[in-house]
């Protein structure tokens, strides 16, 4: 249990913290040696060991170990680190309360106490993931979305309803309230934790990679998968190596035009390139008292997309600032301050901690950026954006995406001059001219022009690089009032000037919490907004997690029937394929003006600097410069419009939720009643005759190959999401349970519904599986057959589990890498593999893939599928799994992968079960089998 006092206690570090009228019990940094030269996340760990030392998981020696921690060394110390909390949004938060419902029916056929099964540890949902803005534009969209989103999730609320009174420590944020990490910065966090009288660092870990908003707070904390946070929910440590820590020194002040979002983009660039996988990242230095906190959670939150497990800043006077504003107690702020000042944890900037590996960036340095069209470290300067776009049109309509009719560099109709491309002008009443320009050449880039007529907008031309989806959402930037200020008054400025949103964007408007719809409204400027199409159409991550919504069906037959090649802009932190809507092929990553820059504009094939987003009342050309505000404007306005009384009423009730919450029908009792018929919510399977001890582990004999995938294949390939589409195996099952299309809503929504998730995991419209030719989605060949026909993934997987064949899957670089999803192993493993074989994997996949005990390995140094000549048409030996059963962890296994014509192919794979612990969950068939038979023994 995260407050537990030390049973150990080896350096007598209990002490007394008075603060004001109140004391508290601590446990003294100082009474260790060594740690007060420690970076600040490494202190933060030192105190979670010496609190919980119980002189079996946790010893003197563990925490000798991190006091003497040698910056240069290769991680090789594990250690037992509890997180003080967990935080879970609904999507995989379904699942983890599926499953803790589930472990109570298991322990008690076992013979144990099912109300044992409880949260040992604060356990807090947020339900933001479920709202799909289907409605867009107009004054009444959030209320029908809102309307939408229940109509459709109504069994999953009700069930989390349930999961709210029957588990103790366990409380829900209801829908429409804002996104989870926001919620989490601006009320959730502790900062400094208070539980039975101890007083200690808030960490926390969550069920969504971008956890690490918290860390511009000084709360050590990242994503897990769900099967981690259900441990860690259950009182199991996480365990983890003793990290090497980054120092990311700032330096000089940001230019003005320059925004939050692009030093995010600047620095993702550089620590991506650096290499920070595993490791923890740490700001310091004076420029650190520069950077506001909301711009400390948006680098905190894009900790995922540089590769680093935490991405921290210690506390100071702004952290003191920032929970002042958002409405924290007195007291409170008086513990923060007081104890980490106590303990060496506030911040000093002329104090230097040594760390492992050094980067330094000037802030002045940083210019404009946008980032894409598939990566988040794909990082365009502003200035090069048309060039960079039209270099990368090609890899989607020559190679990867043929348009038949599309000749690069030519336009299709003849009326339009090779040389020109289309500009688009608007008269009052929505008519649209168009005409060639001469501005805007369409050399080196492929045209393809569409006219498309609709009722409601007016006839436009559609060509490659039409920016149909425009979204101020997600996290990373809606929790920051500098760009979401920024965005507002940059509308405000074009509509004064007569701009307006070309008529093919979707603009999608998803703050993260209420408190920014306040602060519009006091500022003046929602109606700027709503003029430009950005009403309010949920609080929840929407576009960022491919909640768009459909694109109006004119707009989406045009780009199918033409195989155009659109794009969108968000604010969000992922823009990975196939993630955002999938009528789209090109996703970039912008600050919030720049979204709505990118709307009224309408194409990626554009110039800021040179071409004009339209003409003002009197006919002169507007350029984004003469609209973007002034730090001067974006500072005033913040300072006359956010006040700390929006955040105290915002969340005086937050765990109540409106008339629609309270009114859902509640099931009771400590068991819950299934329901055979729900087609959202079904028992799991994990449990299914599990005996009380586990059976040994065995090698793998005659393995099938189910995917070949290649380098960067993200859990968002892997993990069932997004909409659920006509003819495919998890639409073939909701359709024999009567569920028609219009209700299929979408994959994440049905998370606790494995048989949906079986049939929706490595589906991806995107994935491209190497053992066929040409063909996207979930498809395989299915080796039961006579040629290998090919199939459904799910339907061969099927078959090869009927005859007894187990299944592997091969990987390139970075396998696993993306939102931390459980059901990208969940799916895994229920689909019969039993080994995933790869170049490299991202750290919470690989651990989940443990968790669920499917066992990870890579190729030797340097080889690869491709490099050992492997077609995925070979069957797989692999053996010495089985001296996991001695319990011992190999280094490596030998694997066979014999052809068909019998030739052989051998090498030694690299197992990658990294700690003791893992070991343990891998013998016992996962980390919730593990987790369940020790509750058993106590």
């Amino acid at each position: 249990m995260s407050s537990k006092n030390s049973s150990v206690n080896s350096f007598g570090a209990k002490a007394t913290l008075e603060v004001g009228d109140s004391s508290y019990e601590i446990y003294r940094l100082d009474a260790v040696p060594g740690t007060e030269k420690l970076p600040y996340s490494l202190k933060v760990l030192a105190e979670n060991l010496l609190r919980t030392e119980d002189g079996a998981n946790i010893t003197k020696e563990h925490i000798e170990a991190i006091a003497n921690w040698d910056p240069e060394a290769e991680p090789s110390i594990e250690i037992q680190f509890t997180p003080a909390r967990v935080l879970m949004q609904d999507f995989t938060g379904v699942p983890c309360i599926v499953d803790l419902a589930t472990m109570r029916e298991a322990v008690e056929s076992l013979g144990g106490d099912p109300n044992k099964v409880n949260p040992l540890s604060p356990a807090e949902m947020v339900i933001d993931h479920s709202v799909i803005l289907d409605v867009f534009g107009t004054a009444d969209a959030f209320e029908r979305n809102v309307e939408l989103e229940y109509e459709r999730n109504g069994e999953r609320y009700q069930f989390l309803r349930w999961g709210q009174g029957a588990f103790d420590d366990f409380k829900v944020v209801p829908p429409g309230t804002g996104i989870v990490h926001q919620v989490n910065i601006e009320y959730l966090a502790r900062v400094t934790m208070v539980r039975d009288g101890v007083a200690y660092p808030d960490t926390c870990v969550g069920t969504d990679s971008h956890t690490t908003m918290e860390n511009g707070l000084g709360v050590l904390g990242w994503g897990v998968g769900g099967i981690e946070a259900e441990a860690a929910m259950l009182g199991q440590p996480v365990s983890m190596l003793i990290p090497r820590v980054v120092g990311f020194k700032l330096t000089g002040e940001i230019k003005p035009g320059v925004t939050a979002t692009d030093v995010v983009l600047t620095v993702t660039d550089m620590l991506r390139k650096h290499g920070v996988v595993g490791k923890f990242v740490e700001f310091y230095g004076k420029g650190v008292a520069e950077v506001p906190l909301a711009n400390r959670a948006t680098l905190g939150n894009m900790s995922p997309e540089f590769g680093s497990t935490a991405a921290m800043f210690p506390v100071d006077e702004e952290t003191i600032s920032y929970l002042r504003m958002t409405g924290r107690s007195d007291e409170q702020l008086a513990l923060v301050e007081a104890y980490a000042k106590e303990q060496g944890m506030w911040h000093d900037p002329d104090k230097e901690p040594v760390f492992s590996e050094y980067l330094e960036l000037d802030l002045s340095t940083v210019v404009p950026s946008i980032s894409g069209p598939k990566r988040p470290q794909d990082r365009i300067e502003l200035t090069d954006a048309k060039n960079a776009f039209r270099k990368d049109i090609h890899n989607y309509v020559e190679e990867n995406h043929p348009a038949p009719e599309t000749k690069l560099d030519e336009a299709v109709d003849e009326s339009f001059p090779a040389s020109d491309s289309v500009s688009l002008s608007f008269a009052d009443d929505g008519a649209v001219d168009a005409r060639p320009s001469a501005a805007n050449g369409s050399e080196g880039r492929p045209s393809n022009p569409v006219t498309v007529r609709s009722d409601e907008r007016g006839e436009f031309v559609l060509d490659h690089g039409a920016v149909v989806v425009a979204g101020i959402t997600s996290c990373t930037n809606t929790s920051n009032p500098s760009v979401m200020l920024g965005a507002a008054l940059l509308a405000k400025k074009a509509v004064e000037k007569g701009l307006a949103t070309k008529p093919w964007v979707k603009t999608n408007m998803a703050p993260g919490s209420q408190v920014v719809t306040d602060y519009y409204n006091k500022a003046g400027l929602w109606p700027y907004l709503e003029k430009l199409g950005y009403y309010l159409g949920g609080y929840g991550c929407t576009t960022c997690i491919g909640n768009t919504g459909p694109l109006p069906e004119e707009i989406s037959a045009a780009i199918n029937d033409n195989d155009l090649s659109v794009t969108a802009v968000l604010s969000g932190n992922r823009n990975f394929e196939g993630r955002i809507s999938p009528d789209v092929k090109m996703n970039y990553l912008a600050s919030p003006p720049l979204v709505i820059a990118y709307g009224l504009a309408g194409t990626m094939d554009f110039d800021f600097e040179s071409d004009p987003l339209g003409q003002d009342n009197d006919g002169n050309d507007v350029f984004l410069k003469d609209i973007w505000p002034s730090p001067q404007e974006i500072e005033e306005t913040i300072a006359s419009s956010i006040n700390r009384e929006m955040f105290t009423d915002s969340y005086a009730d937050v765990f109540k939720g409106d008339d629609r919450w309270r009114s859902l029908p509640t099931p009771e009792g400590n068991t819950f009643e299934w329901n055979e018929d729900s087609t959202y919510v079904r028992k799991a399977p994990y449990f299914e005759g599990m005996p009380a001890d586990p059976e040994p582990v065995s090698d793998i004999k005659g393995a099938r190959v189910l995917a070949l995938l290649g380098d960067s294949v993200t859990t968002d390939h892997i993990s069932p999401a997004g909409s659920i589409k006509k003819g495919t195996p998890a639409a073939q099952y909701l359709e024999e349970h009567g569920v028609e299309p219009k209700d299929f809503n979408s994959l994440g929504s049905r998370r606790g519904n494995h048989e949906v998730m079986i049939r929706g995991t490595f589906a991806n419209i995107r994935l491209k599986n190497q053992l066929l030719d040409d063909v996207s989605g979930g498809y395989t060949r299915d080796f039961t057959q006579d040629g290998g026909p090919q199939a459904f993934i799910y339907d061969a997987s099927q078959n090869y589990q009927k005859a007894g064949i187990p299944l592997v899957v091969l990987g390139g670089k970075e396998y696993g890498s993306g939102s931390s999803r459980d059901w990208a192993a969940k799916g895994t493993t229920l689909l019969g593999v039993r080994a995933v074989i790869t170049e490299s994997f991202e750290r919470i996949h690989r651990s989940n893939l443990i968790g669920m005990g499917v066992i990870p390995l890579q190729f030797p140094k340097g080889e690869s599928a491709a490099s050992l000549k492997l077609d995925g048409t070979e069957t797989f030996d692999i053996e010495g799994i089985e001296e996991l059963n001695n319990g011992k962890t190999p280094k490596t296994v030998h694997v066979t992968a014999t052809k068909e014509d019998g030739s052989k192919v051998e090498f030694d794979a690299v197992v990658r079960i990294d700690t003791p612990g893992e070991a343990d969950y891998y013998r016992n068939g996962g980390i919730l089998q593990y987790v369940l038979r020790n509750m058993l023994k106590s």
